[in-house]
């Protein structure tokens, strides 16, 4: 359960020009060790700057890092072949969504029917794990950044070992891609320190 104080921490830092998402990273004991700003339309450097002095009044060891949603790095995955996007339905009258996933030859099908937005990202978790995989995240958040089509989605995971919050961020034309893309873009980086499975 988040503090009063980290409460008060985090809305300072949500609260920062450009800022879509924070992520707080705790250590063992609880203490905040990283911080994580997603942001948009702002120079990332100089809200890092601001940022590190909010977090040195409130934590001051713990580090911070400022991705920008035009420039978020997606990782290669090494030798592990990239999990990608195949398929992806939605059915307005039930508001059910259908994803299909591929990696190395094999199809994972995800479904869910929480919307577009939400269930695209729930439809994709339960693809990889149809996929075999073991996700030990949970979804915290889907969030698309403003009304207007083609802006992006942001899509926000917990670890269940409380390793820290990882993010995804993509751009498509409707909700429920976007959605599927974000959820792969936060966890490819984590699967492609994975052996691929036979």
């Amino acid at each position: 359960m988040m503090s009063s104080t980290e409460e008060d921490f985090e809305l300072e830092l949500r609260s920062l020009p450009g800022v879509l998402n924070v992520g707080i990273k705790h250590r063992d004991n609880g203490d905040v060790e990283g911080v994580t700003l997603v942001v948009f339309g702002q120079d990332p450097g100089a809200v890092r700057v601001i940022a590190m002095q909010i977090v040195s009044l409130y934590y001051p060891d713990a580090a911070v890092l400022v991705e920008n949603v035009n420039n978020v790095p997606l990782s290669t995955g090494g030798d592990v072949p990239r999990i990608t996007l195949v398929r992806a339905d939605f059915n307005q009258d039930d508001g059910a969504c259908e994803v299909h996933l591929s990696n190395n030859g094999r199809v994972g099908v995800g479904r869910a029917s929480s919307g577009s937005l939400i269930g695209g990202a729930e439809a994709t978790l339960a693809a990889l794990r149809d996929l075999g995989y073991d996700i030990p995240f949970y979804l915290v958040e889907v969030v698309n950044v403003a009304t207007v089509r083609g802006w992006p989605v942001i899509v926000t995971l917990r670890s269940h070992s409380n390793d820290g919050d990882r993010f995804g961020i993509a751009q498509s034309e409707g909700d429920l891609v976007a959605a599927a893309k974000a959820t792969l873009d936060a966890l490819n980086r984590f699967l492609s320190t994975l052996k691929g499975l036979e």
